[in-house]
């Protein structure tokens, strides 16, 4: 919840355009879940190591859970504790980036807008 209390405190210092801000909360955050999706990619390679945080079961627990809501899933991105992740099982289970960054970014450019309005609108 960090971006989005920064995104407020600048809504509420009213030196920059809100439009401004919420593209570029919205940017590093879909920035951030594209690098969760690249680490994704090359995860399951170190499932076996003794320091990997995601045994076997895990991993596979959440591989079942995205083959079930496949990638409308990522409409759900921008939730704490969750959307981290799902971008990187994502990752694991090759979405195309393509349809990764157009649903990740509805998401989070969605959060962003409304958090925005709701600052506005209580100003």
């Amino acid at each position: 919840m960090q971006s989005e209390a920064v995104l407020v405190g600048l809504i509420l210092a009213s030196k920059q355009s809100p439009v401004l801000l919420i593209v570029v909360a919205s940017l590093g955050n879909i920035l951030g879940a594209v690098i969760n999706w690249l680490m994704g990619r090359g995860i399951e390679r170190f499932k076996d190591r003794t320091w990997f945080p995601a045994k076997g079961a895990v991993l596979e627990r959440a591989q079942n859970w995205y083959s079930r809501y496949g990638k409308w899933s990522l409409l759900l991105s921008w939730l704490p504790i969750i959307g981290d992740p799902l971008t990187v099982i994502a990752g694991v289970m090759r979405e195309p980036l393509r349809t990764f960054i157009v649903l990740v970014a509805i998401g989070k450019i969605t959060r962003y807008i409304f958090i925005a309005a709701v600052t506005l609108k209580a100003m």
